[in-house]
């Protein structure tokens, strides 16, 4: 299961944000997007879950928490659309 996390702090590392989602089950990545020419974060990343379960729970439970200083939006991913 993809997890699409917004309104992240922009000093919070992936290493951090993995340590936010681990106590829901397995992490398999967290990528936080990173603007291309600056390389600071954009204030978003993607959590990796192989289990739906364990990342539905950590949906439930994280959506609104604060993380940082700054509360987490915490929803399902949608697919890449494809033009």
């Amino acid at each position: 299961m993809t997890i699409y996390v917004s309104n992240l702090s922009f000093t919070i590392s992936e290493d951090q944000l993995k340590k936010v989602f681990l106590p829901f089950g397995e992490v398999s990545s967290a990528r936080i997007m990173t603007d291309k020419f600056t390389n600071r974060s954009r204030g978003f990343a993607f959590i990796e879950m192989p289990d739906e379960q364990e990342g539905q729970k950590a949906i439930d439970d994280l959506n609104g928490s604060n993380c940082e200083g700054r509360p987490m939006v915490v929803n399902m991913a949608k697919p890449k659309s494809q033009f």
